[in-house]
C-alpha cells in the first residue's frame, strides 16, 4: 500500500472516531483543511481525498465558502405516508423551517404539462422553496400546481404547508399519488439554494398528486442532499 493510501486510511479512522465521540463543536464544524493537513502531516490532495471518502460514507458534508461539516442524522423518509415536510421533521422530533424563494404564474414546459394532464403551452403557477431541518438546507423543491383548482393561491402564506393549505383554504385533499426517484446531480439552481458544489449527487424525486376526486392537481421536483434521506417503507 502506498504512503498516500496509508495516510488517507489514517485521516479517515482517525475522523470517524472523533466524530463518533462528538469531539468537534456544537455546530459539527470541522477545522479547516489547512489545520487539518498540519495536523496529519499530509497534502490539502491527500487529505481531500480522505474528506470525499468520508463524505461519500455520508458521516461529513461539505458547505461552499463554510467548511466541512458533521452530518446529522437523517431524517426518515416513508413515501406511502402522507405526512407532510414539517410533520414529519416534528414526529422524528427535529425542527423544520420553509424559505419561498419565488412563486409565479409561467408558461409550463411540455414536460410538465403531460405529467398535470394540461395541453401545451398552458399556464401553471410554480413554487420554489428551500426546506431546512434543524437549520441545514436539505430540499430544494419545484412545486407546479394546476391554477384553475387553487386560485388566487400565490397571495397566501406560501412558507406553511401546501397540503394544509390545500385543505383549509380549498377544501382540496390529496387522493393518489405517483412517485419516481432517481439518483442524479444537482442543477446550478438546486445546488446554489443548498449550498453546496454543482454537481453533488443528490436523490431526485418527482410526485404527482391526484385529489380526493382523482383529478391531478400538482407536480413537485423535489432535489433532496443525498446524506439527508432515509428511505423507509414497509409495505403490508
Amino acid at each position: 500500500m502506498s504512503e498516500a493510501l496509508t495516510t488517507v486510511a489514517v485521516i479517515c479512522l482517525t475522523l470517524s472516531e472523533k466524530i463518533a465521540a462528538g469531539a468537534f463543536s456544537n455546530e459539527g464544524r470541522l477545522p479547516s483543511e489547512r489545520q487539518l493537513s498540519e495536523q496529519f502531516s499530509t497534502t490539502r490532495i491527500t487529505l481531500r481525498e480522505a474528506l470525499s471518502q468520508l463524505e461519500g460514507q455520508g458521516l461529513i458534508y461539505r458547505e461552499v465558502r463554510r467548511g466541512w461539516f458533521v452530518s446529522p442524522p437523517r431524517i426518515v423518509y416513508n413515501p406511502l405516508q402522507r405526512s407532510h415536510f414539517h410533520a414529519m421533521a416534528r414526529e422524528q422530533g427535529r425542527s423544520a423551517q420553509t424559505q419561498v424563494i419565488d412563486a409565479s404564474a409561467l408558461t409550463a414546459s411540455d414536460a410538465i404539462c403531460c405529467k398535470l394532464a394540461l395541453p401545451p403551452k398552458s399556464e401553471v403557477y410554480r413554487i420554489r422553496r428551500l426546506r431546512y431541518i434543524d437549520g441545514r438546507p436539505v430540499l430544494y423543491v419545484e412545486h407546479y400546481l394546476n391554477p384553475h383548482f387553487f386560485p388566487n393561491i400565490l397571495s397566501a402564506d406560501l412558507t406553511q404547508s401546501l397540503t394544509d393549505l390545500y385543505s383549509s383554504q380549498y377544501g382540496v385533499s390529496y387522493g393518489r399519488v405517483r412517485f419516481d426517484m432517481l439518483p442524479t446531480r444537482l442543477p446550478e439552481q438546486a445546488s446554489s439554494a443548498l449550498k453546496v458544489a454543482p454537481g453533488s449527487p443528490a436523490l431526485f424525486i418527482t410526485r404527482t398528486n391526484r385529489d380526493q376526486h382523482d383529478r391531478v392537481i400538482d407536480c413537485d421536483l423535489e432535489y433532496w442532499r443525498y446524506d439527508a434521506l432515509h428511505i423507509d417503507v414497509e409495505v403490508s
